[in-house]
């Protein structure tokens, strides 16, 4: 066994899962024995939020331990390619062994190991088949015969959110494979400290939780959407944008809308199982009083909540996280802690539990300071930080045809800053408020987080906040200025730029995104061509 002052690491993320569905941190609907478990054992940080919520934007930051001021990735984009550090990176030159299971998102080499030792990858919408080798689950599936399975994560397309039961059974699902392969590398003797990743792509759609786990909820006793009266107020460009491609702008069901939470929770069991196998595994190991545990996710997901499906927006059900921390003597005793945290805040943590010297004696990665914490200093009070912030820009390559077409010209700007900005939403948030501005609606967004954390009224225009209205603009502002970050903004306010608005034509602009299997023929008999 290796000497325990330098702790194992395991990570364990999901996507796309929103921060309220852990049961013993409120929801009493869904089922995470598992969850739970970490949640006694260790501290859940319950303001948690995404420094981009969306997918790549979210994982750059959390690597990096930079917000996308200062990774320059603010949307399912390439990532930095200047070979500038990540915590795994920091790890393996420290002694670590260091090895990745599952969704990275890795753009814009989706094999690259970015600083891991060592990758089993498994990646959406599958590959092309010079690659089936190196992407291992795939290789697993065909191994294992399942070559008459042409989309192994469910069939996306005009089906992306309709909840489907998994062609595969349990044993050889995605969400056990990352379990199995994580339990065979905690099972393995250890001669140095390990960081080990293990990335669920679940709960993002498609729902496609196996048998029979599809019917642990049933959709009529699932709880409603949350859809304030004024829902429509509340709403975004960018929400706006995904109803449109995610075929939801035409009205939704409120039987739909429970089914897909059913699937959903679904799939968040499932995952919270295999938690369960790697937790076992760690104990058998003898490794548990000696890893440091944390579970979070890269960003939420609406679920109809306001009457929107997906992610990228700064409401709560888009940009905030699970973030639960676990290890004996740093984070223990069952605890919750409400000061917000960020993705971003990983890095610094792991960095310090490891007795990183770099980061101890410079507070940097390699050449590039941090803009997170170590939330052990967050928990104990010595770190003052109070506010967290948020940003996603928004002019992608799925958006022109949903955009009123009289309006793309802004979608052909030179000036790719300029662009950028106009297609920005920006957020601070604090244990008490949020703030958060939409410049292609030029509008602002201020939701009191204590009295209504459903966010179902703005209270931007109320004479008794104007005060915290002031300062949370304030505290955005001059983050974004100090990271170099100036172009949507004119002195101490936001630059106005003209509205975006949707494409009126309701079939126009939705999302045709498949991704076969390396070995599909697609082809269909003569007289049957689509």
């Amino acid at each position: 066994m290796h000497d325990i002052k330098k702790p194992n690491i395991l990570h364990i993320f999901t996507d796309m899962q929103r921060f309220d569905t852990i049961g013993c941190l409120g929801n009493p609907v869904i089922k995470t024995p598992n969850l739970d478990r970490l949640c006694g054992e260790g501290v859940a940080f319950t303001n948690a939020f995404s420094p981009s919520p969306v997918c790549i934007a979210a994982r750059c930051s959390m690597i990096s331990g930079q917000y996308p001021l200062h990774t320059g990735c603010y949307e399912n984009d390439i990532m930095p390619t200047d070979g500038r550090k990540t915590f795994m990176g920091a790890l393996t030159e420290d002694g670590y062994r260091t090895h990745g299971i599952g969704k990275c998102h890795f753009t814009p080499d989706r094999f690259e190991l970015k600083g891991f030792q060592t990758r089993e990858i498994q990646e959406e919408l599958g590959d092309d088949p010079e690659n089936l080798d190196r992407n291992n689950y795939l290789k697993y599936l065909h191994d294992a015969g399942y070559e008459h399975v042409c989309e192994e994560h469910g069939i996306r397309g005009e089906m992306y959110y309709t909840p489907q039961p998994s062609v595969l059974p349990a044993a050889d699902h995605p969400t056990q494979w990352v379990a199995d392969r994580s339990i065979k590398f905690i099972s393995q003797p250890h001669t140095k400290p390990w960081y080990l990743f293990a990335s669920f792509i679940h709960p993002h759609p498609p729902l496609t939780p196996p048998a029979p786990w599809h019917k642990l909820y049933r959709p009529s006793l699932m709880p409603a959407p949350n859809v304030p009266q004024d829902w429509e107020s509340l709403i975004t460009y960018v929400n706006r944008v995904q109803n449109r491609y995610k075929y939801a702008d035409q009205g939704l069901s409120i039987h739909q809308m429970r089914l897909i939470k059913a699937y959903y929770y679904a799939c968040i069991s499932f995952v919270d199982y295999q938690v369960g196998r790697i937790l076992d595994a760690l104990q058998v190991a003898g490794a548990l009083d000696s890893t440091l545990i944390l579970f979070s996710s890269d960003h939420g997901e609406h679920l109809g909540d306001r009457n929107c499906l997906g992610k990228r927006s700064m409401h709560d059900s888009s940009a905030r996280v699970p973030m639960i921390v676990s290890q004996p003597g740093r984070f223990e005793g069952g605890k919750t802690c409400t000061t917000p945290v960020s993705l971003v805040d990983i890095a610094p943590t792991f960095l310090s539990a490891s007795g990183n010297i770099e980061y101890q004696r410079t507070g940097k990665l390699g050449s590039h300071a941090l803009d997170g914490v170590d939330m052990h200093d967050i928990l104990t009070g010595r770190s003052d930080r109070k506010v967290v912030f948020s940003q996603l820009s928004y002019p992608d390559a799925m958006t022109p045809l949903c955009i009123a077409p009289e309006d793309r010209k802004y979608l052909a700007i030179e000036d790719e800053i300029t662009k950028r900005a106009h297609f920005s939403s920006y957020m601070a948030v604090s244990e008490k408020w949020k703030y958060f501005y939409s410049a292609p609606d030029n509008k602002e967004f201020l939701f009191d987080r204590i009295n209504d954390p459903q966010e179902t009224r703005n209270k931007i225009g109320l004479p008794f906040v104007s005060q915290s209205y002031t300062e949370m603009k304030k505290a955005l502002i001059e983050h974004l200025k100090a990271g170099g970050e100036g172009a949507g903004i004119t002195g101490d306010s936001w630059r106005v730029f003209p509205q975006i608005r949707l494409n009126p034509d309701p079939d126009t602009g939705l999302l045709i995104q498949d991704g076969y299997t390396p070995w599909a023929q697609m082809d269909l008999p003569t007289g049957y061509d689509c």
